[in-house]
């Protein structure tokens, strides 16, 4: 059982170790059904969220001697990009909890990374984030017991309505530092608004969170402010934008799978066209040629992209520059691929299929709305110079807030 005040676990609070990974055929039939109604309502996806719990999937990364399926980056991207195809708003939500457990995995000592994972495994706990370091509103004062005071708002919160833990990114008022704290997500003086309401991504509770004197203990810390990170604690950047690319990668695949599904059952031959099926047409197959090279390029480079991070994972603290800096230009260059492909496939899908699969039960748009608020987290060009600056210098890549 746990105390959400106070983050505790009990001794008696385990979960067995699970065999094998998730069979997540069953939940992608399923929310292939309702994810355009679902997407064209938004909101918050009580149900969906329930069934990724009830599969195990909040456990996927955690060890298992917390209960996890102990998997690898390689079978969570995996997971995760087949999970976007579908849903990528989900995918989002679900690859956030995973950010989240990371960040305390690389920040956190080892008392808190066996509290904090321990109770998740145990309860099957969503994490969220309020930790936007672009945000600079939230502000954390020092009270007369050594804990912190938070008072402010963070934006972008992805996943943190409904969940049932954050990790929360502050300024130390006197120091004008950084620091990481945790905090179940129901501590008074924390409220999750429901304020997220873009073109795209409607379903990943990514609205802002007001904190009004929220008492954090300083075991609850992972970061003190002003103590700058190791070279393995910034591989969580790298981790963030790796997630990017695998949410566009899948977007792409998804795109192209439902338009090929939608002209192979229900498309007709343009009237001036010579082929008697439009499967048949050149240029529809010359389209569909297009769009799988780009989805296909995509593909290999976010492969090769998770493979190197995953290698540059499991180094640890033993990790150096050119490793580091080889997994995060595998990265960029990944992102900048993955994100042509969801925008292009997501376009040219309509070329494909023709004015009747602009239906607005069919959703089919969501496709590039998704891609199009997602890729805007940060601009491309910035990564395009520094391949340009890479292959041009051989500069490898410094650690920053987007690289």
């Amino acid at each position: 059982m746990t105390d959400m005040g106070s983050i505790r676990v009990t001794e008696t609070a385990t979960r067995a170790a699970p065999a094998g990974l998730p069979d997540i055929d069953p939940l992608l039939a399923g929310l292939r059904e309702s994810t355009a109604a679902r997407d064209r309502r938004g909101g918050h996806p009580a149900a969906e969220k329930a069934s990724l719990r009830e599969l195990g999937l909040l456990r996927l990364t955690l060890p298992r001697h917390h209960g996890g399926y102990e998997a690898d980056w390689r079978q969570t991207f995996s997971i995760l990009r087949r999970l976007a195809a579908v849903d990528s708003a989900l995918a989002h939500l679900l690859a956030f909890h995973y950010l989240q457990l990371a960040t305390v995995v690389l920040y956190g000592d080892a008392a808190q990374r066996d509290r904090l994972l321990g109770v998740t495994g145990a309860d099957d706990l969503w994490w969220g984030n309020a930790l936007n370091l672009l945000d600079p509103r939230l502000h954390a004062d020092e009270a007369a017991d050594g804990a912190l005071v938070l008072d402010g708002v963070k934006s972008f919160c992805s996943g943190a309505y409904g969940s049932d833990m954050l990790v929360v990114s502050a300024l130390h008022r006197r120091t004008g530092k950084a620091l990481l704290a945790v905090a179940p997500t129901g501590r008074p003086g924390i409220t999750v608004h429901d304020d997220w309401d873009p073109i795209g991504q409607r379903q990943t509770d990514s609205g802002s969170v007001s904190f009004a004197a929220v008492g954090i203990p300083a075991t609850d810390v992972i970061r003190a402010p002003g103590v700058e990170p190791t070279l393995y604690q910034t591989l969580r950047i790298c981790l963030g934008q790796l997630i990017l690319v695998n949410l566009y990668a899948g977007i792409a695949a998804g795109a192209l799978a439902e338009a090929r599904d939608y002209v192979r059952q229900q498309g007709r031959p343009w009237i001036l066209s010579d082929a008697e099926r439009v499967e048949d047409d050149h240029d529809v197959q010359r389209r569909f040629g297009e769009m799988h090279l780009q989805v296909e390029i995509a593909a290999r480079f976010t492969e090769r992209a998770v493979e190197l991070f995953d290698a540059a994972w499991t180094r640890g603290n033993a990790i150096t520059p050119a490793e580091r800096g080889a997994a995060s230009l595998a990265i960029m260059e990944a992102k900048v691929l993955a994100h042509r492909a969801s925008l292009f496939v997501g376009q040219e899908a309509f070329e494909a299929t023709g004015a009747r699969a602009t239906r607005a039960a069919l959703g089919l748009d969501r496709f590039w709305r998704n891609a199009r608020t997602h890729t805007l987290h940060d601009p491309v060009d910035y990564k395009i110079r520094a391949i340009g600056r890479s292959a041009l210098l051989d500069e490898v890549p410094p650690p920053s807030l987007y690289s």
